[in-house]
C-alpha cells in the first residue's frame, strides 16, 4: 500500500500485534513508514517476522510478550515501547478472545472474569500505563478493537464476550470525553464476519459463516486487512475531529 505520510514516523504500539488482524494492522502501519512495537502473547515467530520486515524498510520495531490480564505485564509493555523509541503517538487496543462459547446456565464466575480480563480490564491497564505518554504529544490517538457482537449481542454462546465488547463501546465513549484535554482522540472499529483469523476458524463452523454471508448485502465476508485499513485511517485522526466514534465493519449487515 501508499505510504500514509500522516503516520510515517510515529511511534505505534499494538497489543496481539503478531496474529489475525493485529498482524494486518502491523503490516499496514509499517507500510506507511510507522515504528511499531509488537505486543505478543504466544505468536513469537510472527512477531520477530513482523520486525524484521519493519527493520528491512528503515523503520524501528520492537517486540514485547506479556499477559496483559496481569497489570505488571501491561505496564512493562509500556515501559519497553517508550524505551524503545522515546515516545508513543498511537495505541492500538487489539488484544481479546471468545475463549470458549457458553451459554447462561453454563457461565461460571471464573470463565465470566477470564473473558471480561481478556477483552476489557487489559485494555483498560495499557490504556492507563500508555495515556501519560501519549499526552506528551499535541495530538496523539487511540483505536480500540470492539465488535458487531457488542452491537448486535452475537450467536449463542457469545454472552460474555458480547457483553465485553459492548461494554468497549462505552469505554471508548467515555474515555474520549476523557482524554480529549490532553490532545489524545479515542476511536473504536467493530468487525463483523472477518474470515480468516484464527478467531474465526476456532469459534465458526462453515455453516454458520455462510449463514452470515448470506444476510451481508455486499455478500462476502471481510478480511482482516479490511479492518486494518480502518484502524490506520481512525489512527490518523490524532490530529482531526473524530473522536468518540466507533466504526461499523460488516459489509452492511448492522449500521445505526
Amino acid at each position: 500500500m501508499t505510504d500514509n505520510n500522516k503516520l510515517a514516523g510515529k511511534n505505534v504500539l499494538v497489543t496481539a500485534g503478531a496474529q489475525g488482524i493485529g498482524e494486518s494492522i502491523t503490516r499496514h502501519f509499517i507500510d506507511s513508514g510507522a515504528n511499531v512495537a509488537i505486543h505478543y502473547f504466544s505468536s513469537a515467530d510472527t512477531a520477530i517476522q513482523l520486525m524484521d520486515y519493519a527493520v528491512s524498510k528503515g523503520l524501528k520495531a520492537v517486540t514485547i510478550s506479556g499477559d496483559l490480564t496481569k497489570e505488571d505485564d501491561a505496564n512493562a509493555l509500556v515501559d519497553k515501547t517508550i524505551e524503545a523509541f522515546g515516545g508513543l503517538d498511537i495505541l492500538i487496543n487489539n488484544a481479546g478472545s471468545l475463549v470458549a462459547r457458553k451459554l447462561l446456565g453454563e457461565i461460571d464466575p471464573v470463565f465470566w472474569n477470564k473473558v471480561m480480563d481478556i477483552n476489557l480490564t487489559s485494555m483498560m491497564y495499557v490504556t492507563r500505563a500508555a495515556a501519560p505518554h501519549l499526552a506528551k504529544n499535541d495530538n496523539s490517538s487511540i483505536v480500540n478493537l470492539a465488535s458487531l457482537a457488542g452491537r448486535k449481542g452475537g450467536h449463542p454462546g457469545s454472552l460474555a464476550y458480547s457483553t465485553s465488547k459492548g461494554a468497549i463501546l462505552t469505554f471508548t465513549r467515555a474515555l474520549s470525553t476523557e482524554l480529549g484535554g490532553q490532545g489524545t482522540k479515542v476511536n473504536a472499529v467493530a468487525p463483523g464476519l472477518i474470515l480468516g483469523t484464527s478467531f474465526h476458524n476456532t469459534h465458526t463452523t462453515k455453516e454458520s459463516a455462510a449463514a452470515t454471508i448470506a444476510g451481508i448485502p455486499i455478500r462476502r465476508a471481510g478480511n482482516a486487512a479490511d479492518v486494518a485499513r480502518a484502524v490506520l485511517y481512525l489512527a490518523s485522526e490524532y490530529d482531526g475531529f473524530i473522536t468518540g466514534a466507533t466504526l461499523d465493519i460488516n459489509g452492511g449487515v448492522y449500521n445505526m
